[in-house]
């Protein structure tokens, strides 16, 4: 059974790690995971702020989520938990984070792998957005709505 629940400041550079397994899984070779290190290293600082969440699988994390502000700023599964769910169930969990805290949107700047995962939960693309590790790369940009959709007023009859 997986549990959803807010990391903890000590898992820092456990978290680094799944991080850095789940971009190389897409076939990144050395040279880019080295050049993506530093901006995907999780810092304690997120950790504390109530904003990062951990999926957990028989104890151990098998995805990590942060949310920064209006941005989903990071969500990533371990390899080992690719395709089982996870990544849908932490998305889904941190839009209900985002939510609680009255935001009215959210945006991500996905890696390119990751875009069909964002088309296919919902998210609507919204141009690009310049790397911040790798200058000329640029990224697709999704919003997520998160006001609820209001159904249209039925009409009386005979109108």
């Amino acid at each position: 059974m997986d549990t959803i629940r807010a990391a903890h400041l000590a898992e820092a550079a456990e978290l680094t790690e799944l991080v850095m397994r789940s971009k190389a899984h897409w076939g990144y070779d050395q040279a880019f995971l080295d050049s993506v290190r530093a901006e995907l290293t999780v810092r304690p600082e997120w950790l504390t702020a109530g904003q990062a969440l951990v999926a957990e699988r028989d104890g151990a994390p098998v995805g990590f989520g942060l949310l920064e502000g209006e941005e989903l700023s990071m969500l990533f599964v371990d390899p080992s938990a690719i395709g089982t769910g996870v990544g849908g169930a932490l998305y889904r969990a941190l839009l209900e984070l985002a939510r609680s805290q009255g935001l009215p949107r959210l945006t991500v700047d996905a890696d390119p792998y990751a875009a069909d995962f964002y088309a296919a939960m919902g998210a609507r693309r919204e141009g690009e957005s310049p790397s911040g590790s790798i200058p000329g790369r640029m990224l697709p940009r999704f919003v997520i709505d998160l006001t609820p959709r209001q159904r249209p007023a039925e009409c009386p009859p005979g109108t």
